[in-house]
């Protein structure tokens, strides 16, 4: 295992003794824009059900690591922090790790993942295998606990819908930024209603409820000052922040409102809809049974107006065999999953060759 430029994260390990067979590790990293979280959890042995909850042994959090959003320098050089850091709170170090599957946003490319896997090649052993993946993977994974089999829809600040079929072919839809059309996500939803208080006050469009509300959440006295406060900071998350404006006031009666938040819910659905089909997840007929796993703060229930719960009930129109899962554990776990099925998949095919 060589010694990487960022060596200095690794230098808890040199007063450690290299780790017997029983302190065997697998480590899953859920990388986003915002946020990266790596847990650490032991091999488990092959059962099924999963142990429930999924033991932990560690968990660390850190920032971007999104290479097209920080650079490739400055995204390894925090993957590495945040493995190294759960590593050390676990009580282990690399020569005990056996799995690693890093689902990453901004791998959008089998050229990105060759990148990254002869990255990870250095700082791990040779013996460990290796995973890397678009951060839509652990999505996935946190609500199938690790298969690679269905669609997962995210909404968050962006969005995007992904899906694996169990013979290893995928597709995803959506999920290419706010420039060039997530319309479903949290930002698409905010912008349009920063879009319809602009319209109304110019007398381009319907009065609304969201100029009054929207002004008032940001402090603002005049529909003119959206402008500055708009270019002044335009980050995705700070304009997809108005989410629960428009909500309160769709709950409220307001008609552009709940236009705004149903034709999300159409976008999500066609989404979804052309995974799906793209895959053949549904069978010929249409009707087979498939995973629809459900992540992200559009998608959380509000008993009054459940965006998540709007989407799911168009998409079973289209697709009755459709089971929706809204996940009980964090995606880094999902990730984790992941790597551990594919190593026991190994493990298991290997014990039938001796």
């Amino acid at each position: 295992m060589k010694r990487y430029r960022n060596g200095a994260v690794w230098d808890f390990e040199n007063p450690m003794p290299v780790a017997g067979g029983g302190g065997d590790v697998i480590l899953g990293v859920d990388g986003g824009t915002t946020s990266t979280v790596c847990i650490c959890m032991p091999i488990l042995p092959f059962s099924d059900p999963l142990p429930d909850p999924v033991p932990v042994l560690a968990r660390a959090v850190a920032g971007c690591t999104n290479h097209n959003s920080v650079g490739e320098a400055a995204a390894r050089e925090t993957l590495e922090k945040v493995m190294a850091e759960a590593l050390t709170r676990s009580g282990s170090n690399r020569s005990a790790v056996r799995a690693v599957c890093l689902a990453v946003s901004g791998v959008n490319h089998p050229t990105d993942q060759q990148r990254i896997l002869d990255w990870l090649r250095d700082v791990f052993p040779s013996n460990a295998r290796l995973h890397v993946h678009n951060d839509a993977v652990a999505a996935l994974a946190c609500g199938t606990l690790g298969k690679l089999h269905g669609c997962v829809l995210i909404a968050g600040t962006g969005t995007i819908a992904y899906g694996f079929t169990e013979d290893g072919r995928e597709a995803r839809a959506a999920g290419a930024g706010p420039t060039l059309g997530d319309w479903g996500s949290g930002y698409g939803i905010a912008a349009q209603a920063l879009t319809a208080v602009v319209r109304a006050h110019d007398g381009r469009g319907p009065h609304t409820m969201l100029m009054s509300s929207i002004l008032g959440k940001l402090g603002l006295s005049s529909p003119d000052e959206l402008i500055g406060w708009t270019y002044a900071d335009p980050s995705w998350a700070r304009i997809a922040a108005l989410v629960p404006v428009v909500v309160s006031c769709a709950i409220a009666g307001d008609e552009v409102a709940n236009k705004i938040l149903f034709d999300s819910v159409e976008e999500l659905r066609l989404s979804v809809k052309a995974v799906v089909q793209r895959l053949g997840l549904c069978g010929p007929e249409g009707k087979d049974s498939f995973p629809l796993v459900m992540v992200g703060g559009v998608l959380d229930e509000n008993k009054r107006w459940d965006i998540g719960e709007e989407v799911i009930k168009c998409i079973s129109k289209d697709y009755p065999g459709a089971v929706p899962i809204r996940p009980k554990v964090e995606p880094a776990v999902g990730a984790a999953l992941v790597a551990w099925n594919f190593y026991m998949k190994e493990s298991l095919e290997n014990a039938f060759k001796s």
